[in-house]
């Protein structure tokens, strides 16, 4: 069996009609309130990028990252025609992670590397703020990775983003009535401090 590269199938992803709709992330949509309304954001991992339109139109000087090299061109021709302006880049975050204190905002969204964490920490500046949010272990339902190595455990996210302050977090997993809430995920607020 040949692998497929992490490029090659987001790329195949990102070029199917899948691709087509663009839904912001629960924790960025929910939380609105809380993004400041100047200073530099980050979506990293960006997919087709609908938290990163949704942070530039908040006049955030919005940078999206993604390793999909259709995922970015779909962002670009979505914000063609409007003026919302971007920096995009195809871009391996594993390899080539944020640099130190340079955003103000960052968004991770259905992305799990946890080699990575201590970069997205050191990428914040004093005060900066962390929105994220990915798959959890404890699912109600066949959404998300097979693979258990890109779902959380339980207060996973929170253990990973302990040196942050944590505004709000979520992780409702099989508790209750699991046709309500939102399930399969957590999610959590931080701030750099």
């Amino acid at each position: 069996m040949v692998k497929i590269s992490a490029k090659d199938k987001w790329n195949k992803v990102y070029s199917s009609e899948f691709s087509s709709s663009l839904h912001v992330s629960d924790v960025l949509a929910e939380y609105e309130y809380l993004i400041p309304n100047k200073g530099d954001a980050l979506d990293l991992a960006c997919g087709l990028g609908a938290n990163a339109l949704f942070l530039a139109k908040h006049g955030l000087n919005t940078t999206a990252w993604d390793i999909s090299e259709e995922a970015i061109s779909n962002l670009q021709n979505a914000s063609k025609g409007s003026e919302i302006q971007l920096n995009t880049e195809v871009r391996d975050i594993e390899t080539n992670p944020p640099s130190k204190e340079s955003f103000d905002v960052i968004c991770v969204s259905y992305f799990l590397d946890r080699n990575i964490i201590s970069n997205i920490i050191s990428a914040l500046r004093l005060n900066g703020l962390l929105f994220y949010q990915t798959f959890i272990h404890e699912k109600v339902s066949d959404t998300g990775p097979g693979n258990p190595n890109y779902r959380l455990q339980a207060n996973e996210l929170l253990s990973l983003f302990s040196p942050l302050h944590v505004l709000v977090y979520k992780e409702l997993g099989r508790v209750g009535d699991v046709t309500k809430g939102l399930r399969d995920v957590a999610y959590l607020v931080a701030q750099k401090r």
